[in-house]
């Protein structure tokens, strides 16, 4: 049993607040991640659209395609439309190996919204998410027999926030949906990330690591603030930054009890005049290295 460290590029290549990162390019990302000794990293917008240039970008700097953002629509859609719409994106997945597509629903999401704060997020019934779950399901499982996986991404200004939320989305789904964990996100929206660990650890198949500033995150609950607010300001930051109040060793302890042997990936969107992204997602992947080493879990190179 062997974990992979994976990144996603937000830091060098913010699509939400672009202009943060307008210094950086992808390739220069791509050139870093492989330096530090990432082994993946997630699909960002600027990379080559088809597979078979995709491919070739991956092979050129070393590494894998280990996920990406897919921007889900079945709130608003059938079924049918929705895997016509996301067919390209799992089949070119499915071709290139990668462990899940990060499926969010973005129909009815607040979280690009600037001037919206966090707190208008919309927020379903257990009902309402049920019947979302048992659409979701279909989907998960049709995706699931093409050959990749749906890891659904429960995420800040989302319908699908809080531990409640993710309760309801795993009760009223099949086992063919997966759960993506992510430590900030839930730290973020009041969750304990360790007690959804412990409740849904058997559903869960990809893993973001990402730390939390707690002073920022009080200061986005006591002004009403939006999610992009909060990134912008630094809420988020890497594992093993001495800002951050997560307790990774606890989490890698207990993924290593369960037996995970899936993907951790750094994704900490951050200010780089403020968080350098090199200096920084190296710090987060000399620092998951430290703590897997401590738990034994063995790291995939």
């Amino acid at each position: 049993m062997a974990v992979k460290i994976g990144i996603s590029l937000i830091a060098w290549q913010n699509d939400d607040l672009p202009d943060l990162t307008r210094d950086f390019t992808t390739e220069g990302a791509m050139e870093d991640a492989a330096k530090i000794g990432y082994s993946g990293v997630e699909r960002g917008r600027r990379m080559p659209a088809d597979t078979d240039g995709l491919r070739a970008y991956l092979d050129r700097y070393g590494v894998s395609l280990c996920g990406g953002w897919c921007s889900g629509n079945l709130m608003a859609a059938s079924v049918e439309e929705e895997r016509n719409a996301i067919r390209p994106q799992v089949k070119q997945f499915a071709a290139l190996g990668a462990p899940c597509i990060v499926y969010a629903e973005c129909s009815n999401t607040i979280q690009g919204a600037r001037d919206t704060p966090v707190s208008r997020r919309p927020k379903l019934t257990r009902d309402e998410v049920m019947a979302y779950a048992a659409k979701l399901s279909e989907l998960a499982k049709w995706a699931r027999d093409e050959g990749v996986d749906l890891a659904y991404h429960h995420h800040m200004g989302a319908m699908i926030q809080d531990a409640e939320d993710i309760n309801w989305l795993m009760e009223g789904s099949t086992g063919e949906l997966t759960l993506l964990y992510d430590t900030g996100h839930l730290h973020f929206a009041g969750a304990d990330p360790m007690a959804v660990l412990d409740k849904w650890g058997h559903r869960i198949h990809h893993v973001h690591f990402k730390d939390v500033r707690q002073p920022v995150l009080d200061w986005i609950r006591s002004e009403d603030r939006s999610f992009l607010d909060g990134v912008a300001a630094g809420v988020f930051s890497v594992p093993g930054d001495p800002e951050g109040c997560i307790d990774f060793q606890a989490i890698t302890d207990k993924l290593k009890a369960m037996n995970y042997d899936g993907w951790i990936v750094v994704e900490a969107e951050q200010d780089p005049a403020k968080a350098q992204p090199f200096e920084y997602s190296k710090l987060g992947f000399d620092h998951i290295t430290q703590i897997c080493d401590r738990s034994g879990l063995a790291i995939e190179s």
